[in-house]
């Protein structure tokens, strides 16, 4: 496997930006899934497309702030499935909520492996991606779970694909503060 870009200080402020921008945007889409888009089906359908679009744009933008999608093969296939992702949301809306389930959890399940694998690489370079780590793997996990919901015969919504983005935040934010601690610690030492 071939490094990520040289641990400098600016590639370490970009991966700590990078994770605060991905904890916010987050945070915004699980709060508007919880509270405006649940009743309003256009707004849900905007953001359930828009979820994966972002994931394709932010990994596209990390991997060339870490030396090109060639380098880094495992967002490159990130950056694939989310972009399938989003056209096949688009084009399951028409289906009902339990298709675009369906096809959520087949996502969470390939970017969560493909998370995992970025975390791993990075861990040489970088330290701290412990967090990043346990989220691809929990995202491999919880789309398992949407898949078996999506075969259910329970309503589903936009509320229920909300605890996994919940859950993404809370694990760009955790290594945004761990890298800020480890730079504070280094600095220090």
């Amino acid at each position: 496997m071939t490094p990520y870009a040289q641990n400098t200080g600016s590639s370490r402020t970009w991966l700590k930006s990078y994770y605060i921008i991905r904890f916010a945007v987050s945070a915004v889409w699980v709060a508007l899934a919880f509270t405006i888009a649940r009743s309003v089906p256009a707004l849900a359908g905007v953001m359930l497309v828009a979820y994966p679009a972002w994931d394709a744009i932010a990994n596209y933008l990390d991997a060339s702030r870490s030396g090109g999608l060639a380098r880094n093969r495992s967002q490159m296939l990130n950056v694939i499935v989310s972009v399938a992702t989003a056209v096949a949301v688009g084009l399951a809306l028409g289906h009902g909520m339990h298709a675009v389930l369906q096809i959520f959890g087949v996502w969470a399940v390939l970017a969560g492996l493909f998370q995992l694998v970025t975390g791993l690489r990075r861990w040489t370079s970088y330290g701290a991606q412990w967090a990043m780590i346990l989220s691809g793997a929990q995202s491999a996990l919880a789309g398992g779970y949407m898949l078996k919901q999506a075969g259910g015969v329970l309503p589903v919504s936009i509320a229920d694909i909300a605890p996994y983005a919940a859950f993404g935040a809370f694990y760009f934010l955790v290594s945004a503060i761990w890298l800020t601690v480890s730079d504070a610690r280094r600095r220090s030492a």
